[in-house]
């Protein structure tokens, strides 16, 4: 394959916070800098993540640049990195900053059926994205601090996810679903969007194996759960991988679509959650290593290459995707074939070094 460590080491040089407040998409890349320690004990990921937490956390825990004037799930992503800084530096206030990010969760507006809504703008509505930036803090806090009284909880959101976004005849989960049926773009009898995003069940499927491996072996009805309903995704997900590559493209089940494209972070998660599933068991080794490797392999190759000025970049990376408010981001295939594509995103970059912190460890 081509040379990834460089192309790692210059964009984690090169990087600059992708917004000015605490935000999902810098904790993409810190979640894979921890991965990357993890895989390779190596000092310059753990490094990197402490230097941009100690900008943010100051010495009494307060998060200097978190939004507090809204609700909105995506925030909570990169305080599961705080877990980490917490356990390599034993400094408390990334303790004191882990129990407010909690508490914003504690206030968060929720739906009648109990998941939360994904945005204080986006009152009645569950997306998948929302599972991935909440549920694994929340195992990881309750395991650690809250006593595993939220674990009912926090399966029970992605049972109601099962319930409300899973196509059976698909075997895919639509972006979203809105509950109270308001939105333009909400099925009228259903609620949901009307479209398979890759990148939303990327989340989705991210979500499931990091909360089971964060999730205590005692607690074995709730685990048995999130792997049921992991195993029931990616074999649902699976048929749609290009033949040739082994990718996904942007609108999952549209390949005969002219303008559709294979795209690199949701990919780059299908291939993140295959081979964890492998490596804790959950995935037969046999079937789905060689798969999910050589995945990761025409990954790398087909969208790891040179821009105009040779460098390598990782293009094919849907900038943003979304459904509303309003009338805007209908969900409709030609919607998300119109955001633009683009290199060295985040949540395209982020994903990918989880992935590759799975490719490069060795198996148990």
């Amino acid at each position: 394959m081509k040379d990834i460590q460089a192309f790692i080491d210059r964009y984690l040089r090169e990087y600059q916070p992708y917004k000015k407040y605490w935000n999902y998409e810098d904790g993409c890349v810190l979640l894979g800098c921890v991965d990357l320690f993890r895989a390779t004990g190596e000092a310059k990921y753990r490094d990197f993540v402490l230097d941009y937490l100690n900008r943010y956390v100051s010495p009494t825990g307060e998060i200097v640049n978190f939004p507090t004037d809204s609700y909105n799930i995506d925030s909570i992503n990169c305080g599961k990195a705080l877990f980490f800084a917490l356990d390599e530096t034993k400094e408390i206030r990334y303790e004191a900053a882990i129990r407010f990010i909690h508490e914003r969760l504690e206030r968060h507006p929720r739906c009648a059926c109990g998941n939360y809504w994904h945005k204080q703008i986006y009152p009645e509505q569950i997306w998948l994205d929302g599972l991935y930036m909440a549920q694994p803090f929340r195992v990881a806090y309750d395991m650690r601090f809250g006593g595993k009284k939220d674990t009912p909880d926090i399966v029970r959101q992605f049972e109601n996810v099962k319930k409300y976004l899973y196509d059976e005849r698909k075997g895919l989960y639509y972006h979203a679903c809105d509950l109270a049926r308001q939105q333009p773009w909400a099925n009228r009898e259903t609620g949901r969007s009307p479209n398979f995003w890759i990148r939303s069940m990327g989340w989705y499927l991210m979500a499931l194996i990091d909360c089971y491996d964060l999730m205590d072996e005692q607690l074995y009805e709730h685990r048995r759960t999130l792997e049921d309903l992991f195993i029931e995704a990616i074999r649902g997900i699976l048929p749609y991988a290009d033949a040739k590559t082994g990718l996904y493209y942007q609108v999952i089940d549209r390949s005969d679509v002219p303008d559709n494209y294979l795209e690199t972070s949701g990919s780059a998660m299908v291939i993140y959650s295959l081979l964890k599933g492998v490596r804790l068991g959950l995935l037969d080794e046999e079937k789905y290593l060689a798969r999910a490797r050589a995945a990761f392999e025409s990954l790398t190759n087909e969208k790891l290459r040179p821009d105009d000025q040779g460098k390598d970049r990782l293009f094919d990376i849907c900038q943003v995707a979304g459904l509303g408010p309003g009338n805007q981001r209908d969900g409709s295939v030609a919607y998300y074939l119109s955001e633009p594509r683009v290199a060295d995103d985040s949540k395209g970059v982020g994903p990918y070094l989880m992935a590759l912190s799975e490719y490069w460890r060795k198996r148990a």
